[in-house]
């Protein structure tokens, strides 16, 4: 590393110094290599810093998965300022209030969403430049009431720099990581340098990545997950192979094949648009080394999938969370023993489960999951209030740990089952129902899709279970065909009284099932 004590963007810097002419970035058919990505964000800082950027402003980068965005990352932690990469898919009072909430002092975006970019900064009075790649239309930039700069003019007027002095450490934040606000405002989750180094070394090192790595990039830059294929893939000097979406799949896969992909992480959205494709076969996916997945765990279903389409790989199923990246792993070689578990702690993390007196449990008790390390965040950005319910005292005198709201168990030899949101479980008949139970249940069907699995008031049990399911193509169910498949699986105040047949389900900008719209 550059520094005695590393901070996030060494990975860059370093990875630039050793392997300067390798490729690291495929993107809209394009290649980069270290050297260029290294010499354009430092440019790009010294172009923020020239604009009033200073050491612990917060830059917001607007933009999709492209080359831009990356050297954007990049370039605004060697300004020593604090990054937020914000899906471009957001509207635009949305945007306005993460500006205003950040406060943020720059923005960088592209052209093609000035309608969207324009009204948000206008509504900023923070925001001191405003970074556009692409053709800004005129009457954009006319009405746009903060300064705005070309991404081409700023490089070529700060190329051939040093780097900017470094003025962070390492317990310094390097990002804001705004959470779905699916229920509520979104929360600006606070990461330092350390928290993001640390979870970007546990997770490389039960990956085991290595230097010939060549990583997917399909998920979204704004959320974590897809953020650290980027980080992981530059750690180690690995390619990354970035995609904007698997909105065309047979594309991507041509891609993944061409590039000899060796990393595919997903989710089970994309998981479930795999298992439907019919032209699998004409694929070669041997050069495939691991595949991962988070968001939810995986129904055995789409297990068995994957060990069929990808024979050779090694499958990851994960859990995690934006407030500490990621808290366990299941070790491949215990997938087939146990399927529905989402694993052991990551490295240097410790968890355990808590009742609803604050007392640990133990074995397949349902309780709270607490997480304990060095990648628990800072805290939810100007929200104390939040920030208190979250991180609370630990074992240890002076610690903060991460009470995660999210209901789990442990069995005996300490691996983890992810039961539900505690603020998502169903209360029926008097007995609690986790919708995730139901959802997996339901999804290990055969011609099922996708399922979710929402309460509804009920005059009689409180509320009653209701199911909405996307059936595969060509696959016809009535509501009492599945209420039976359902009894076979399921206790009986967990079958649905409530079936919707839809044709798809409402989704988040990272394929997480939204059910805020579902009733």
């Amino acid at each position: 590393m550059t520094n005695a004590v590393p901070l996030l963007h060494d990975y860059l810097i370093e990875s630039a110094r050793r392997l300067p002419e390798k490729i690291a970035l495929v993107c809209q058919k394009q290649r980069f290599t270290y050297a260029e990505l290294d010499a354009q964000s430092t440019a790009l800082a010294h172009g923020l810093i020239a604009r009033g950027v200073e050491r612990g402003d917060r830059v917001v980068i607007f933009g999709d998965n492209t080359v831009e965005t990356v050297i954007s990352f990049w370039a605004v932690l060697k300004a020593n300022a604090v990054v937020s990469i914000v899906n471009p898919l957001t509207k635009s009072d949305k945007l306005a209030y993460m500006l205003n909430d950040c406060r943020a002092r720059a923005l960088i975006s592209d052209a093609h969403i000035a309608s969207v970019f324009v009204d948000a900064a206008n509504q900023s009075t923070h925001l001191r430049a405003v970074i556009v790649s692409g053709a800004f239309d005129e009457k954009h930039k006319a009405h746009l009431k903060t300064p705005s700069h070309g991404w081409d003019e700023v490089i070529a007027r700060h190329s051939g720099n040093a780097l900017p002095p470094r003025r962070n450490v390492d317990i310094d934040l390097a990002a804001i990581i705004y959470t779905s606000g699916s229920t509520g405002d979104p929360k600006g989750v606070m990461l330092t340098h350390r928290n993001m180094l640390t979870a970007a070394t546990s997770i490389s090192t039960y990956l085991e990545n290595v230097e010939d790595d060549v990583i997917l990039g399909i998920l979204p830059l704004a959320f974590d997950y897809g953020l650290y294929q980027m980080i992981m893939a530059f750690r180690m000097g690995a390619r990354l192979v970035l995609e904007r979406s698997f909105t065309y799949p047979a594309q991507v896969l041509k891609v993944v094949v061409e590039e000899k992909v060796t990393g595919f992480p997903g989710v089970p959205t994309i998981y479930a648009i795999l298992a439907e494709m019919k032209s699998l076969s004409n694929y070669d996916f041997s050069h495939i080394r691991y595949v991962t997945n988070t968001a939810a765990a995986l129904a055995v279903k789409h297990i068995l999938v994957l060990k069929d389409i990808f024979p050779k790989a090694k499958i990851f199923s994960m859990y995690g969370l934006t407030e500490c990246k990621r808290c366990t792993y299941l070790p491949p070689a215990d997938l087939d023993k146990k399927p529905t578990s989402v694993g052991i702690a990551i490295p240097n993390t410790e968890l355990w489960i808590v009742d609803e007196n604050d007392k640990r449990v133990g074995p397949n008790t349902v309780g709270q999951l607490v997480i304990r390390g060095a990648t628990v965040m800072r805290g939810y950005w100007d929200k104390p209030e939040e920030t208190a319910k979250k991180l609370r005292p630990g074992p240890l005198p002076g610690e903060l740990v991460l009470y995660t709201g999210d209901f789990c168990r442990l069995d005996e030899e300490g691996y983890l089952y992810f039961v539900g949101r505690m603020d998502d479980i169903i209360k029926s008949r008097g007995e609690k129902v986790a919708p995730k139970e139901v959802e997996n249940a339901l999804t290990n069907v055969p011609g099922v899709k996708e399922v979710a699995v929402i309460g509804v008031p009920d005059e009689i049990l409180g509320q009653a279970v209701k199911a909405f399911v996307v059936l595969e193509a060509g696959v016809t169910f009535t509501e009492k065909d599945l209420q039976k498949e359902a009894q076979k699986r399921l206790e009986t105040f967990m079958v649905p009284k409530h079936i919707a047949f839809v044709s798809e389900l409402p989704k988040t900008t990272t394929g997480k099932i939204k059910k805020t719209g579902l009733s």
